[in-house]
């Protein structure tokens, strides 16, 4: 071996090593948010919430921070995604939100939580576990509302978003406890559950300023009727506490049509400041 070699071979074997440490060292997790743990009294089970705060938020400072609290809030549902629009709508060359914390509500049985009871046999022996909405609604304003206002810099701005069953929720929420949020972002709710019976029920007044956006794509004229029958019930009732919004997305369907939704909700809501 020539001297060359031998030299080329040192300072491989020394620097080889150092090399395989430095990408170690470097290497960091790519934290996105927090993970809570609430051990829920209402619901009697521990629960997770995924929490995503803006670029800049201390618990330091004086500023407080308006939140969206997103159903089906899982990492492997719709966490991540809403998170990152969340992210690259408040951007300042964006400017479409504030800063925003997003509080993600990870699911168990989400047909339980999601649902009030059925009078439909079907769906009864179809899916047991259903009926339990009120639990889950006393869970949101009795254990999650006042743990993250302990935890976190809000202010009073709260934002609901659900789609499909968690579209029902919120509807069920907006009719039945609209006070809990300031904000409704309902996208392809599944009103069809229970006959269609939510339409028909009587509303709690409103108290103060709410805003209400209804989206819906290409999913089925029960869906697609559904939704348009909220939104005309909605605008019929408009009071001068209440603003509703309507979008159809005639391009998307059930799977795709959330992303999208949101983009618009978001846009339209600033707007009808």
């Amino acid at each position: 071996m020539t001297n060359f070699f031998r030299v080329l071979t040192l300072i491989f074997i020394i620097w080889f090593p150092s090399a395989v440490n430095a990408q170690t060292k470097e290497a960091k997790p790519f934290v996105l948010g927090k993970i809570e743990q609430i051990q829920s009294i209402e619901l009697g089970e521990q629960r997770t919430l995924n929490v995503y705060l803006p670029e800049g938020y201390s618990p330091d400072s004086a500023l407080r921070y308006p939140v969206i609290y997103l159903l089906d809030g899982s990492a492997d549902e719709d966490f991540i995604h809403v998170a990152g629009l969340v992210q690259f709508c408040s951007f300042p060359w964006v400017n479409i939100l504030p800063k925003t914390i997003v509080v993600g509500i990870a699911n168990h049985d989400r047909r339980r939580d999601f649902t009030f009871p059925t009078t439909v046999e079907k769906d009864k022996k179809d899916f047991p576990t259903t009926g339990a909405s009120a639990k889950f609604i006393a869970f949101l304003e009795k254990e999650v509302q006042p743990f993250v206002d302990r935890n976190y810099k809000t202010n009073k701005d709260k934002t609901l978003i659900g789609q499909s069953l968690g579209g029902l929720l919120a509807t069920e929420i907006l009719f039945k406890k609209p006070h809990l949020f300031n904000q409704y972002v309902i996208v392809s709710p599944s009103l069809w559950w229970d006959n269609e019976s939510l339409l028909t029920t009587k509303r709690q007044p409103l108290t103060s300023s709410t805003k209400v956006f209804v989206a819906v794509g290409k999913e089925g004229k029960v869906m697609e009727s559904d939704a348009k029958s909220l939104f005309e019930l909605l605008k019929k009732e408009d009071s001068g506490f209440l603003k509703t919004l309507y979008h159809y997305l005639p391009d998307e369907n059930h799977a795709t049509i959330y992303h999208q939704a949101l983009y618009e909700a978001f846009v339209q809501l600033q707007k009808a400041h």
